[in-house]
């Protein structure tokens, strides 16, 4: 697949076959996220990837409860659209990934570079055919000492992401409509 269509195709997947990623691939989506550019090279990431399902379901566990405060802050229109999600999933937070990525960055460009790692670790997924999701509400668990102790978080860090990756169940969804780009042209 070359670039242009890769992109055309990335989706957010929120279904997973019950299938593990190799840890070759899984390697090679880290190394396409450490590809990705960085102001003065600072490469100011580093990655931490939950492939054990039992830590993933207890994070899933104690992120529950802070999402379900976290949907009474926002409108019917957003409540009804995770309704769906949360009706189809055991784990509404992290869908049972296989595989969570948590894409830890420090610095003064780690803002601009850590989701750039994450758009490279997307785009390459799509490219061996996995899918992928950033997830906020996998943030929702930072708050927690035994967390931050699980992901070695240091002073300053911050989490971008993470990202659920996994074999889609049922392939691919389709794209949703996109608002055309709003261009001024000089």
């Amino acid at each position: 697949m070359n670039t242009l269509e890769t992109i055309s195709n990335r989706r957010s997947v929120r279904s997973f076959a019950d299938k593990p990623i190799p840890k070759e691939t899984l390697l090679t989506l880290i190394k396409a996220g450490s590809l990705a550019p960085t102001g003065a090279n600072a490469q100011p990431w580093r990655f931490v990837v939950i492939t054990d399902q039992k830590t993933r379901a207890d994070l899933a566990t104690l992120a529950l409860p802070r999402y379900k405060v976290w949907m009474e802050k926002y409108g019917q229109g957003m409540k009804e659209m995770r309704e769906e999600y949360d009706s189809k999933l055991k784990d509404s937070i992290y869908y049972s990934a296989p595989a969570v990525v948590f894409v830890i960055g420090l610095g003064m460009t780690g803002d601009q570079d850590c989701p750039m790692a994450c758009e490279n670790i997307m785009l390459a997924a799509r490219s061996l055919e996995i899918g992928s999701c950033w997830v906020y509400f996998g943030q929702l668990v930072l708050d927690d000492p035994k967390v931050r102790t699980l992901l070695e978080l240091k002073e300053g860090e911050k989490v971008y992401g993470p990202i659920v990756l996994g074999y889609p169940k049922a392939g691919f969804p389709p794209s949703p409509p996109k608002k055309e780009p709003v261009i001024k042209w000089i």
